[in-house]
């Protein structure tokens, strides 16, 4: 098991997706700086696609220009197509002096139905549109994830054979994606069934390629980190506070929360970079922002410590 685990935040892009109070442009970027505070280095910041699906993230150009410098933070957006790829490229070039390392990510599901109801078309057809984005972006300068969801199960078909995330993985490596991280979107994993996963993924990718991106709907998110860590894995995906959900994947809940999974890492005696003060302060924040009660259970216990 490694020593040293990348915590990737999730939350100011997957987070606020899904919630239906409008959150301000500066509020954002105030979340975004308070996440760097904290010690974050990867954090995911917005994504380009259209306004009309995901209207919290129509202000994604003015918070990609404006995000903070952070000493060894660099941020993620998403990019659907070759027009979000040329947004993105717009905000870069009206960002000042010093403006922070960003990095594109490019999506798709392990599964026809939710990539139809996603991407509304076939996973062979996005491929195939990923097969000019990537290289596009590669010849930007910008570094790419990949991110391929419903790999444990899937909200319309349920059950997902795992050989087809893996042919997808070995297309986005071959392809220059620097890493790829395997979506439990609709909380369904298990520990063995992780472990069997990443078993047919070790041929096929290093451990550091592969993160985790795991959904707590049904409390198993931490055993299935667990899992990931026993087999090689050392960046997982998570959201400060629990917060998030996937618009086209019905009933599902938030994502594995920053602070339980920092809190975890840090008993396990591992480093994670992380200053779990700062991040409940983080998560704090975060809850004000969208205004209610966020899922977290270690951001929760601290609260309620506090408080009393």
């Amino acid at each position: 098991m490694a020593h040293r685990v990348t915590v990737y935040e999730v939350g100011p892009r997957d987070g606020l997706q899904n919630e239906a109070r409008t959150v301000p442009t500066a509020d954002k970027l105030a979340l975004i700086g308070a996440l760097a505070a904290a010690g974050l280095r990867r954090i995911e910041a917005s994504s380009f696609v259209s306004p009309r699906w995901i209207p919290q993230l129509a202000d994604a150009a003015e918070v990609t220009a404006a995000l903070p410098a952070a000493d060894g933070t660099s941020y993620v957006v998403l990019v659907p197509n070759a027009k979000g790829l040329d947004r993105l490229a717009v905000a870069l070039s009206r960002a000042g002096e010093g403006h922070p390392p960003v990095e594109a990510a490019v999506f798709l599901s392990a599964s026809e139905t939710h990539n139809r109801k996603n991407l509304n078309r076939t996973v062979a057809e996005t491929l195939g549109e990923l097969e000019a984005l990537v290289p596009a972006a590669l010849a930007r300068g910008l570094r790419v994830r990949g991110y391929v969801s419903t790999v444990w199960g899937c909200p319309y078909e349920g059950p997902v054979d795992p050989g087809r995330a893996a042919d997808i993985v070995e297309r986005l490596l071959a392809l220059g994606c620097h890493q790829v991280s395997l979506g439990d979107t609709i909380g369904v994993g298990t520990p063995n069934q992780t472990r069997r996963i990443l078993a047919l993924l070790r041929a096929r990718a290093r451990p550091e390629q592969i993160a985790l991106h795991m959904h707590d709907t049904r409390g198993t998110a931490l055993a299935n980190v667990l899992a990931g860590l026993e087999e090689g894995v050392t960046t997982f995906d998570a959201s400060i506070g629990g917060l998030g959900g996937c618009p086209y994947a019905p009933g599902a809940s938030g994502n594995l929360a920053t602070e339980d999974l920092v809190y975890m890492l840090d008993g396990m005696g591992l480093e994670t970079g992380v200053d779990f003060r700062k991040l409940v302060a983080a998560g704090a924040l975060a809850q004000r922002l969208v205004g209610r009660t966020l899922p977290g259970k270690a951001l929760q216990a601290e609260l309620a410590r506090a408080g009393g």
